[in-house]
């Protein structure tokens, strides 16, 4: 497949998911070199803020238990915080995508690393919000064709609100919308709203409703029970939550925040070390009409009360 307008890209991803759908039960599995476009379901799992090394080592060791049981088809994650809390390098990124990661977006934390910078223009596997002004470096979404023929797009947006000031992410996923087109140039669209609001997130979700497959929220490292499938087909959580440890305060360890509310004086915050968590959302998408057919909660680990049936 071409690629697809000037900022556009195609990645075969090389990975095959251990199971289908079908054999997962989640399913009919059908056959043909086109199977994932004539009206077979495809399985997507969304990944939350990886925090730090407890968050690289629940992905290491939940992430494939998760892709056999759900017959996962395309894993994204969102590896903002993946090196120490905060920011990602190379070696992290290319440890994330050697784990069984798909590919990465990122958020506001995204060029706490300069030496991200070296990978970003030439890895079309690791996204930076599309709505950072124009010149910044990297690419803001891409379009990937996965083993079973299935053409995925993907979003990396920021919210504004309560957040640095970039350019308008609802203008800004209107014009990539308006060229990259659901049903016409992808199978599915798949949108990161990395967000401080609650509020923008959601509005984000009813103004895209019906023109992307799903919406997840990152961002504030709190998974959300709100998942559901919008009026027009579009799957929405606000967010899915962090993959790192829970015994902390959203991933730092909370010795080294407490000082800052008690008495606030400037303090140095480290991740938190201990078990963790993997947390995000699956959706089962329907790859000739776009729609989310289903979206639900996954967690494993230690922290939260686990939730992951699909």
């Amino acid at each position: 497949m071409q690629a697809i307008g000037q900022t556009g890209l195609c990645v075969i991803l090389a990975q095959k998911s251990t199971y289908s759908i079908g054999e997962s039960g989640l399913g009919n599995q059908t056959t043909g070199a086109n199977s994932a476009r004539q009206g077979r379901s495809l399985v997507v799992l969304m990944i939350g803020d990886i925090f730090g090394k407890p968050g690289r080592r629940a992905l290491a060791r939940y992430l494939p238990e998760v892709k056999a049981t759900h017959g996962v088809d395309f894993v994204i994650a969102n590896g903002e915080n993946a090196a120490a809390g905060v920011g990602i390098t190379p070696d992290v990124a290319m440890d994330l995508l050697g784990a069984g990661v798909d590919m990465l977006t990122t958020g506001n934390h995204v060029w706490r690393h300069k030496e991200i910078l070296s990978i970003m223009e030439d890895n079309r596997r690791i996204l930076r919000p599309l709505n950072f002004p124009p010149g910044t470096p990297g690419r803001g979404y891409g379009v990937y064709q996965s083993t079973n023929g299935a053409r995925i797009g993907v979003m990396n947006l920021q919210g504004r609100v309560f957040m640095e000031a970039l350019d308008c992410p609802f203008r800004t996923a209107d014009q990539l919308l308006d060229q990259v087109r659901l049903g016409r140039d992808v199978d599915i669209w798949l949108v990161d709203m990395h967000a401080e609001a609650s509020s923008e997130k959601m509005a984000l979700a009813c103004h895209l409703d019906g023109r992307v497959t799903a919406i997840f929220g990152t961002h504030t490292h709190v998974p959300t029970a709100d998942h559901r499938v919008l009026r027009q087909g579009t799957g929405f959580i606000t967010d899915v939550g962090m993959t790192g440890c829970y015994d902390s305060v959203i991933g730092m360890s909370a010795v080294s925040v407490m000082p800052k509310f008690l008495t606030k004086m400037p303090t140095r915050f480290e991740a938190a070390m201990g078990d963790a968590m993997l947390c995000g959302a699956l959706i089962r998408a329907d790859a000739t009409t776009g729609r989310c057919l289903a979206i639900a909660p996954l967690r494993m680990g230690a922290g939260l009360a686990e939730s992951h049936s699909f």
